[in-house]
């Protein structure tokens, strides 16, 4: 993508993926570099995030309203072309799951701009319509990290932002959601993290062993805001729990990645296979964090606090199976 912005020590980007759950901070120095920094275009500061941001709404609205259709159809592009007129049915899908991305993203912006970090707006990746329309954003970082803290408030500060929204929209979703005979329902199932599981039995009550909840479609964009929080919050590389366990624990954090991708690599094996894809994916990026400028600036009680609360969202928010079919 265009408007990396040259420093004459390294180029730094940053790739935050929502919906695949990436989160990067990729470092590479280049020595070539011009000393005076370039300011990026306007083409790359507003024209292309609005106009990613604009496709990405089209194609959410077009996703809600493909998932809300019950009629006949031959897939989301015979849809669109019969039933253009259906597509306001995906504005509370499309605006819930963006609400929550949004959100996200700009916990990464507000931390780097407070941080004097230089940092693009949130390149949203529009995606086809046949779950969700989108691959989430990224925010491209056009300077250094120079220490831990900025690299924790950075990292922590756009899942925690996140999951915050998605909480406030699960309680919407399940009030909205219907409960339905277990029997009659076929097709995709999503798995139940302890917070899904919790939050259920809160806003919904007890159900009987028959019973299945269908979630409305603000709830189901909450569960996959839940479920990208969880994948950004895995200690592994430049992952945004990869952040906040490198600026908590130092190299230990390599330790710790080393210890998740067999159990991402086991659960492909009993549960869902795109752990495997995960488990590859973290291999190629890289398990161990790459070093900040200032590795030894103290973090202080309240963001080791903040980071356990971190690693207490991952649990909750963590489901093993995430997708099966029924």
């Amino acid at each position: 993508m265009d408007g990396l912005e040259r420093n004459k020590h390294r180029d730094i980007h940053r790739d935050i993926g929502a919906g695949g759950g990436q989160d990067a901070i990729t470092q590479t120095f280049d020595p070539a570099a011009d000393d005076n920094e370039i300011e990026p275009s306007f083409f790359s500061k507003w024209t292309l995030p609005i106009g990613l941001f604009l496709l990405t709404v089209f194609t959410t609205l077009w996703a809600g309203a493909y998932q809300a259709y019950s009629g006949p159809v031959h897939g989301p592009l015979n849809f669109l072309l019969e039933y253009p007129e259906t597509l306001w049915r995906g504005i509370p899908f499309a605006g819930a799951l963006l609400f929550i991305l949004t959100t996200h993203e700009l916990g990464h912006y507000l931390l780097s701009r407070i941080h004097r970090v230089p940092a693009s707006l949130p390149l949203f990746i529009p995606g086809p319509p046949h779950f969700i329309g989108t691959f989430g954003a990224i925010i491209r970082l056009r300077g250094p990290i120079m220490d831990r803290r900025a690299l924790f408030d950075i990292g922590v500060a756009g899942p925690l932002a996140g999951f915050i929204v998605a909480v406030a929209v699960l309680v919407v979703g399940l009030n909205l959601s219907t409960v339905v005979d277990r029997t009659a329902t076929y097709g995709l199932q999503l798995g139940e993290p302890l917070l899904l599981q919790f939050m259920s039995w809160l806003v919904i009550g007890s159900l009987p062993p028959q019973s299945d909840v269908v979630l409305h479609p603000i709830g189901f964009a909450a569960w996959f805001g839940l479920f990208v929080t969880s994948l950004n919050l895995l200690p592994i590389g430049q992952l945004d729990g990869g952040h906040v366990a490198y600026a908590l624990w130092g190299g230990r954090q390599r330790t710790m990645a080393y210890a998740f991708v067999p159990i991402l690599i086991v659960l492909g094996f009993i549960g869902w296979p795109g752990w495997f894809l995960w488990a590859f994916m973290a291999g190629l990026w890289g398990l161990g964090h790459p070093p900040v400028m200032d590795p030894y600036a103290p973090l202080g009680r309240s963001r080791r606090i903040i980071g356990w609360i971190a690693l207490a969202v991952l649990v909750l928010t963590f489901a093993p199976v995430p997708f099966s079919f029924h």
